[in-house]
This record gives C-alpha cells, structure tokens and sequence, in this order.
C-alpha cells in the first residue's frame, strides 16, 4: 500500500481492512473485524473446519454490536526473502459500507470511500485518484478486513493457538476459491479472549507478506458521513485523476 502509484490497482487501495483491505471490502485492517457471512462456496468435496467457523462466528457476532469503528494499526511489508520493505502507522474509520483509512509517514496516503466512489490521495504528488466502488474487484480493501474479509469465498481452517505477549492467538488459514485474486493466503489470528481479529498476514503472488496490527479499537466512534467524502477544498492545489 505504501509503494503504490496511486492510478493502478494496490493490493491495499484502500480494501485497512484496509481498499486495496484493509483493505478494511479491504482491510483492514482491524479489530480486523469480520461481518462473517460463511456460505457454501467452498471448492466440490471440500468442507471448512467447524472449529474456525465457531471463532468466526464469535468475531462476527461481536462485530455487529458495533455502531462506528475507530481504529488504529500498523501495516508491515516484508519481500519473499523475509526482508523488512517498511512499516507504517494507520488510522481507519469505519461506518456500515463506509471507511476512511489514513497511512503516515514517508509514503502518506488517504483513502476514502461513501460506498459508491473512492478517493485515494497520495500526499507526495498531491493528487487524488477517483475511482467507482467495484464489488467484484479481485483485491483486499479496508472494508474487506474490517467487515466482510470472510465472505463467500474462502476455504478455512484452524491451525491451533499461539501466545503473543499476554495474548492468547487463535490462527486461522484462510484459501481463496477464486485462483486469480492477488494473493494466495490469508492468516488471520483472532484474540481469544476478545474476540476480536488482532492481525491479519497477506500473502500475495509477488510473494510480499503485507502483515496487518491492530493497535487499539473503538467500536462505539462518534463518526460524521462527511468524514468519508474527499474534502477537495482541504487538499489546496490537488490534481484529480477521475477514473469512474
């Protein structure tokens, strides 16, 4: 997401969750929540592990208790090789079909998406990019990580649990059914005692590990709709690419 031009299509764009995840139909991504929809689109003679739907479905029921999110989270890019490409600090808002994410730092970027349009706005150039909301786009976008990340389409399982700190992690491996999304795998650990999705690792066809961190939650956010609508007269002098 922080190597992105912002006139193609980022695995992160936002897709957070974040889209492309957060990709929060991105991210992320965060509680990385999930509104959990497990239906049966999983591959003919192959079923999904009950015990990573009961966690799932843990997750998903906590989630729809939640009226707006805030959330905060670190975003890390590793090479097939395991070496650090960088690390970014986040912050992502998030209402029904609505999000806005926000990546500091070198490469600063905004995403805002009001379920019809996107905006992506890359600080360096100064320019924001439009682009009509896709449904079927083939890539993780912040809403996909905080809402919808489970949908319809994915193969799961439960590998066992972890310890990270005083945390108890449940890892659960999820396998898209559609061969030509961007990545290949997706490992999501829920905090056991939260129920509440702490991080998510993405790996994709490049063989980059895009690692997502929730650092702190806030389901009850006082959010305003504005919020997620690029503000053109804030950003002074910025070029807009319009794509829709």
């Amino acid at each position: 997401m922080c190597c992105q031009n912002p006139r193609s299509k980022p695995i992160f764009a936002p897709h957070l969750f974040f889209n492309k995840y957060f990709m929060m139909k991105q991210f992320l991504m965060v509680g990385l929540m999930a509104g959990l929809v497990m239906t049966g689109n999983a591959q003919a003679g192959v079923s999904n592990d009950p015990a990573a739907k009961k966690i799932l479905d843990g997750v998903s029921a906590k989630f729809k208790t939640y009226k707006a999110v805030q959330a905060v989270f670190t975003l890390k890019i590793e090479d097939g090789k395991g070496k650090l490409q960088g690390t970014q600090k986040g912050t992502v808002y998030m209402k029904g079909n609505k999000y806005r994410a926000t990546l500091t730092g070198k490469d600063s970027k905004e995403f805002f998406s009001d379920g019809a349009n996107t905006w992506t706005y890359d600080k360096s150039s100064n320019e924001v990019t439009i682009t009509k909301v896709d449904p079927s786009a083939k890539t993780i976008t912040p809403q996909s990580l905080l809402t919808n990340f489970y949908d319809k389409d994915f193969l799961y399982k439960l590998n066992g649990e972890q310890k990270d700190g005083a945390r108890n992690l449940q890892e659960i491996e999820m396998t898209p059914t559609d061969k030509s999304k961007t990545f290949h795998k997706v490992y999501v650990y829920v905090d056991k005692l939260k129920q509440n999705i702490y991080s998510a690792k993405v790996l994709d066809k490049n063989g980059n590990k895009i690692t997502y961190t929730v650092n702190s939650l806030n389901g009850n956010a006082t959010v305003n709709d504005q919020l997620f609508v690029f503000d053109k007269s804030k950003y002074p002098g910025v070029e807009e690419v319009d794509l829709r």
